[in-house]
């Protein structure tokens, strides 16, 4: 802030990636989230300290591990319980089969407990409505914490979409998502939301399609006002670079019509090249 005072062409803005794990941390204390991430945890502590229970898990899984390693904390517990998720009838196979009812660790109390939480109905209640919160908002982190290319033309619109993804994912219920909505807003406002990323969206030629006016009376056109004004002092020179870039806009976006930004396609796209390798 004080560079900023000093300097008034340059913008300081936070690290987005740790902005969104921020967020991702934020939303982890809800009670019940907190609470199902403590569950799925224990039931992997559990299972990977006993190289028995592992093997037996591995026979019941085709060799599929229920951790994922992802780019953060919060990034790993959503991949944990995604993989839990998809792995939930092979789970519930193994805590009801022979070899385990015989197994001495049917016995432990920390068998009993995983056993009562892989079959809690409630547990995969909560691991569902985790998945539509965390989902979205994992792709975006992956996407400012990428090095496919550059984020800043893109988080504008990645928040946008993470926070309908979660929304339509509940149907519109507001109490299901009110609570994670809060939580993403008041991080965008205090620490994400910064001109350069309205500015660098405005300028993005995959965004001049969504547009139905070529004007700068919205928001992001306020802000790239802003922009334009910090890093040119001079009026005279201020005014060509807005009639350029509005010019630059109308020609650019009849050749991107078809051009839309989809994060989710990209995250498909790494998601395969993991597989691969």
């Amino acid at each position: 802030k004080l560079l900023e005072d000093k300097r008034p062409h340059l913008f300081w803005t936070p690290c987005a990636a740790h902005c969104v794990d921020l967020i991702l941390e934020d939303i982890g204390k809800l009670p019940y989230i907190k609470d199902t991430l403590k569950k799925a945890m224990s039931v992997n502590a559990y299972v990977y300290v006993r190289p028995g229970v592992v093997n037996m898990l591995r026979h019941f899984t085709g060799e599929k591990e229920l951790v994922r390693a992802g780019v953060t904390r919060f990034a790993t517990a959503f991949l944990t319980l995604e993989r839990m998720q998809v792995l939930k009838e092979k789970l519930r196979d193994m805590f009801r089969s022979r070899q385990w009812e015989e197994s001495q660790w049917k016995k432990e109390a920390g068998g009993v407990k995983v056993t009562k939480i892989i079959f809690s109905i409630r547990f995969w209640n909560n691991v569902l409505r985790i998945l539509k919160i965390f989902g979205p908002l994992v792709r975006v982190l992956r996407l400012v914490d990428g090095e496919k290319r550059p984020a800043m033309g893109y988080i504008y619109e990645a928040m946008d979409k993470a926070k309908e993804a979660i929304r339509d994912a509940f149907d519109v219920k507001e109490d299901k998502y009110k609570d994670a909505w809060e939580i993403i807003d008041k991080r965008w406002n205090c620490q994400l939301h910064k001109p350069l990323h309205a500015a660098a969206h405005y300028l993005n030629p995959q965004f001049l399609s969504s547009y139905t006016s070529l004007d700068l009376s919205d928001e992001i056109g306020d802000e790239f006002i802003l922009c334009v004004e910090r890093l040119v002092p001079d009026l005279k020179e201020q005014e060509k670079k807005m009639t350029w870039s509005c010019l630059r806009r109308k020609m650019m976006s009849k050749d991107n019509e078809n051009e839309k930004f989809n994060f989710e396609e990209e995250e498909d796209e790494d998601e395969d090249e993991e597989d691969e390798e």
